[in-house]
């Protein structure tokens, strides 16, 4: 049965409740950039006529059966509206063979590397809703989070330890179709210095000083480990994003991030309180300690060496093609600084971004943020760019956002700017993390994404006219299927890079018991093949429509087709889930001219200023 289209005048977020997998849950019809989109899975034709896989599928042989080329591997004689089929069907052979051990019986395979075809080099943010490739092509990126927060806090090839990152981790991960990592750094591993907490030599209030703390030994040992794991990442063509990620300030509360001796309490004792493990950002010891770090008010300068940390680890990447970008800071936090609203501490975290010498305005541009007297001049955004000017940077608003409240931080005039938020119900079991509530949580988290949306289009500035691209840093960490179904219908309507939280539970200290895609004996769990999506990595023009529907397997994408754009529209078909047995595809208004049943689908524009794309799971009919 086909789904339903937007079938009443669409406007910006406004809410409706429509089909998805058989079921029903509150989601939008969102006007995505200021054109009507169709947030409805399957649904790629007109508002309000069935545009379900078979009859779009049928449409299209319709309309376009005199039109659509054929790829150049098929005979000009032969010509059909449908045009590719898989290699299982076609019974072309695919070499070199990687087993990813699906759950259930079902295996997925991928040819290494997956590089023919696909997106590399240096991706851009040039202003406006969507990330860019050097051809000027739309970029969209579908990915894991993977963060080890113990020592030594992060992730390498290690054969035999917790926090191993194989080559096998690599495959996998490229074989589900994923095509970046956030990968997860430490500060306290990068900079972890001698001293303890409440040191007197570092937290005497008073003017900053360097608290030779830092050791270029130290760093350069951790770094070359970490980059051991994004040249492997890299060799199956998979981009790293590298987060300095914190929860809970630091392992001194029980979380991860700044080492012991950036710990200043003002000698409150340093507890973690009972229950979850968030229940300790109640901590009257953990807020003293933010509020020192976002007022930089100490002796120790932490946020200079915050900055001069980043400065190093930037510097070290800034020549590595799969470096993506950084993420400056994993959900800032403080009760300790905000006033209503979060105003304050959020102005506070734009501070430590911008440093005091270019401040950026407030969240209705009405104001320049006043930042505390002792921040450093050039705060940590211009650092990294300055060591490294080509990458991305994911900043974040505070980590209230996640749950769907307002950001407050502005606009900031800097180049290369990527909004990084997350998205996570309150509706959950504190222990595992799955939904009390799927229909509560994907109404939360659309209310989230179509919050943001309308907040991004306010951040604009003279580097970034038009606002910075939106990016989903963190999702899920849950087994729930219709979750996570649910939330990935959503961003793809909003045609949002996502990642998913996380690759493995890694024993992590604050998250959830489900967290995982993969199981404990090795196997991936149900989640990770509702992940496994067909999507257009890069489009060569604006994307109109996207969808995907799990329940079939159909992926639609149309496009107004760029004329300045002279490469093809990559679209990632993984073999796996319905799609072990290959595809068919059929386009209107371009060429396909990939191989038969290779994963990367390729499609030339013709002469057309729209372009469709229809790929469906197994042989052509």
């Amino acid at each position: 049965m086909g789904h339903r289209g937007c079938a009443t005048r669409l406007s910006a977020g406004s809410r409706r409740t429509f089909r998805v997998f058989g079921g029903f849950f509150s989601g939008i019809c969102a006007a995505q950039w200021g054109r009507p989109r169709c947030a409805t899975l399957g649904c790629i034709g007109q508002r309000g006529e069935d545009s379900g896989p078979g009859k779009a599928r049928a449409r299209l042989g319709r309309e376009q059966r005199a039109r659509v080329r054929l790829p150049r591997w098929q005979p000009r004689s032969r010509r059909r509206p449908l045009l590719l089929a898989g290699a299982a069907a076609a019974g072309v052979a695919v070499t070199a063979l990687v087993s990813i051990g699906l759950s259930g019986d079902q295996e997925a395979a991928v040819t290494p590397g997956r590089v023919e075809g696909l997106v590399s080099g240096t991706i851009s943010a040039p202003g406006g809703p969507y990330l860019k490739d050097r051809l000027g092509r739309v970029v969209v990126l579908h990915g894991v989070n993977a963060v080890y927060k113990r020592a030594p806090y992060e992730l390498f090839p290690a054969p035999g330890k917790p926090y191993d990152f194989s080559a096998t981790d690599a495959q996998r991960i490229a074989a589900l179709g994923f095509n970046v990592v956030r990968l997860g750094m430490i500060w306290e591993g990068l900079e972890p210095g001698t001293a303890g907490p409440n040191d007197p030599a570092i937290c005497t209030p008073g003017p900053p000083r360097d608290p030779d703390q830092f050791n270029q030994g130290i760093l350069d040992a951790y770094l070359s480990k970490l980059k051991r794991t994004v040249d492997l990442l890299g060799r199956w063509h998979v981009y790293t994003l590298l987060d300095m990620h914190q929860d809970l300030y630091s392992s001194a509360f029980g979380g991860e991030g700044a080492p012991l001796w950036a710990v200043c309490t003002d000698g409150l004792s340093r507890t973690r309180l009972p229950g979850r493990w968030s229940r300790t950002y109640r901590s009257a010891a953990l807020n003293v300690a933010f509020e020192h770090f976002w007022k930089n008010d100490v002796v120790g300068d932490l946020q200079g060496q915050y900055d001069r940390v980043w400065a190093a680890v930037a510097s070290y990447f800034r020549s590595d093609r799969w470096v993506i970008g950084y993420d400056p800071i994993n959900e800032p936090f403080s009760t300790g600084i905000q006033d209503v609203q979060h105003h304050e501490l959020d102005a506070q975290i734009e501070c430590l971004y911008t440093g005091r010498s270019r401040p950026g305005r407030n969240a209705d541009r009405s104001l320049v943020v006043s930042c505390p007297a002792q921040d450093p001049q050039v705060g940590l955004i211009p650092s990294i760019l300055k060591a490294d000017p080509r990458r991305l940077v994911f900043y974040e608003p505070d980590i209230f956002s996640s749950r769907g409240s307002p950001n407050y931080v502005g606009p900031m005039d800097l180049p290369n700017l990527v909004f990084n938020f997350h998205a996570y119900c309150s509706h959950r079991n504190p222990v595992t993390g799955n939904p009390t509530s799927v229909d509560a949580c994907v109404s939360q988290d659309l209310s989230t994404l179509s919050r943001r949306s309308a907040e991004r289009a306010k951040l604009g500035s003279d580097t970034q006219a038009d606002g910075p691209p939106m990016f989903l840093g963190e999702f899920g960490g849950t087994s729930s299927v219709p979750l996570v179904e649910g939330m990935t219908a959503a961003a793809n309507a909003y045609d949002l890079s996502w990642v998913y939280w996380q690759w493995k539970l890694y024993g992590d200290p604050t998250g959830s018991s489900e967290e995982g895609l993969e199981s404990a004996s090795g196997r991936l769990k149900p989640t990770a093949t509702a992940l496994s999506q067909v999507y257009g990595e890069a489009i060569a023009g604006s994307p109109t429509s996207t969808s995907f529907d799990p329940g079939t397997g159909a992926f639609s994408l149309s496009y107004a087709a760029g004329s300045a754009v002279n490469a093809p529209t990559l679209v990632v078909v993984p073999k796996t889930g319905l799609y072990v047995h290959g595809y068919c595809a059929s386009v209107a208004g371009g060429e396909i001219v990939s191989k038969p049943g290779s994963v990367t689908l390729e499609v030339e524009n013709e002469d057309d200023p729209n372009v469709s794309i229809h790929v469906s799971p197994g042989p052509c009919s």
